[in-house]
């Protein structure tokens, strides 16, 4: 189950149907797509930082916007 400060960010499926491990690179690409400071503060407890680079150079369904701001961001981790 989601943590419910970032169920917002799934209103298109059933957030009780989302499981963090399971749907990792989903609930990743959804976050560093839409989520504000506190999702993404949440999405880097909840994952390594080699799962976040690797969606954020691997994924399909990532906005370009979003692709470029995170490599520009992460560079300074």
């Amino acid at each position: 189950m989601l943590d419910t400060a970032i169920q917002k960010y799934f209103w298109d499926v059933n957030p009780a149907s989302v499981d963090p491990i399971l749907h990792k690179r989903y609930v990743i690409e959804r976050i560093l797509d839409l989520g504000d400071e506190q999702a993404v503060a949440w999405l880097r407890r909840a994952y390594a930082k080699a799962d976040i680079l690797a969606v954020i150079e691997d994924s399909k369904r990532l906005s370009p916007k979003s692709r470029n701001f995170w490599r520009l961001a992460t560079k300074s981790l």
